[in-house]
């Protein structure tokens, strides 16, 4: 097992906004290719949304849903907020890659590895996790608007996994344990990445979210695994095969809200059933909303309110301590998740009381006001879109 924390020193290149980029993956044989087509203003984007779509990624403006610029990105592409006010964490082909989405281009600060999996924003730091290699780091957001590449810790898991992990706010770094054929568990290192604490009661490990007093959780397939003060507790699923796969958290809320699937043999499970986990009383309850949904669908709103994209089109709005759904809020056409994961479906991100909801078969994305329940905007795009994220600060 290696561990270590380095500095990663690489010069910050700037980039010029309206000329192409190429980018070189690992070992000098395969590249990548990005390009501009839509030529930026000289202004700053405001709060910008960043969306993938079939060869690249949309960037737009946050208020108006503008299209602000495109460019040209090649293959099955992945977005998550890095962290600050600017920057979107870009999985690709080769590696993690750092987009400035506020002033509309790629930066050349890249962790490359195979399989770049979870970004996880947690207590003022980003936490990559690369499939390929089990390779952690461990960020400052702030650090990525300066000169050169930020200042990283590193943790080399034992074998490489499909995994994920976070930086709790005394240091310590919780990270699942697995093989590529197998997911057990988690462990916690102190900040020296000593082993504290390790717990290996949690089938096919996947995802995580915080709640309230930073009680951290990771799905399993029989429940789900909590840590919190120094201990982990499982929580145990009603169904001898109860997979929680995905997780959303609150800050103002110590429940969790997360999927729930019971067939295991299913090509693909389409759950009408949500998980609400309590990280107090370690209770799980499960909510029927009628209507099923997936993986892109879960997210929190401003007050901790459980929120989740229903193929039925619409917004479930649920009160976590009750469990009931207070509103349906009207949002796109009827859907079907599709059988590969990979491909375009509705998808649900939530920045402070503003849902943002993309229509992929109308070329659509959609703001909605969550207090009030109705649309602000909309615009139609020139390709459909598949991920949506965008800047999201003060984590």
């Amino acid at each position: 097992m290696n561990t270590t924390t380095r500095r990663r020193a690489a010069s910050h290149t700037a980039l010029a906004l309206a000329l192409a980029t190429v980018l070189t993956a690992c070992g000098g044989e395969d590249s990548t290719t990005s390009s501009s087509k839509t030529t930026p203003s000289a202004a700053t984007v405001k709060e910008p949304l960043v969306a993938t779509f079939d060869g690249g990624l949309y960037i737009l403006d946050g208020e108006t849903l503008k299209l602000s610029r495109t460019i040209e990105l090649p293959g099955f592409n992945r977005v998550n907020p890095a962290g600050d006010e600017d920057h979107v964490i870009v999985s690709t082909d080769s590696g993690f890659r750092v987009l400035n989405a506020a002033a509309q281009t790629l930066t050349t600060v890249e962790f490359k590895g195979a399989k770049p999996g979870h970004v996880v924003r947690h207590a003022g730091r980003t936490v990559l996790f690369t499939d390929g290699t089990g390779e952690v780091n461990v960020l400052d957001p702030a650090d990525l608007g300066g000169d050169g590449e930020p200042e990283t810790r590193t943790y080399t898991s034992a074998q490489p996994h499909h995994g994920v992990a976070i930086e709790l706010e005394n240091g310590e770094l919780l990270t699942t344990l697995g093989t590529e054929e197998k997911r057990t568990g988690a462990l916690v290192l102190d900040k020296d990445n000593r082993e504290i604490a390790r717990n290996e009661d949690c089938p096919g490990v996947h995802g995580e979210a915080a709640a309230r007093n930073e009680a951290i959780a990771v799905g399993c397939e029989d429940g789900m695994l909590l840590y919190k003060d120094g201990e982990f507790t499982k929580v145990d699923a009603p169904d001898a095969y109860g997979r929680i796969g995905n997780q959303s958290g609150s800050d103002v809320s110590p429940i969790l809200l997360g999927d729930y699937k019971t067939d295991p043999d299913a090509e693909l499970e389409r759950p009408t059933r949500i998980s609400l986990i309590d990280t107090e009383t370690a209770e799980l309850r499960l909510v029927d909303l009628g209507t099923s949904y997936s993986f892109r669908s879960l997210a929190r709103g401003p007050q901790g309110e459980a929120l989740v994209l229903g193929t039925d089109g619409a917004i479930h709005v649920i009160d976590p301590e009750s469990g009931t759904v207070d509103r349906r809020i009207p949002a796109v056409g009827k859907w079907q998740e599709p059988l590969d994961w990979q491909q375009p479906r509705p998808t649900l991100f939530v920045r402070d009381t503003t849902a943002y909801v993309s229509e992929p078969g109308e070329k659509a994305l959609h703001a909605i006001d969550l207090e009030t329940g109705k649309k602000v905007t909309s615009v139609t795009l020139p390709e459909s879109t598949n991920e949506l994220s965008g800047v999201v600060a003060g984590h």
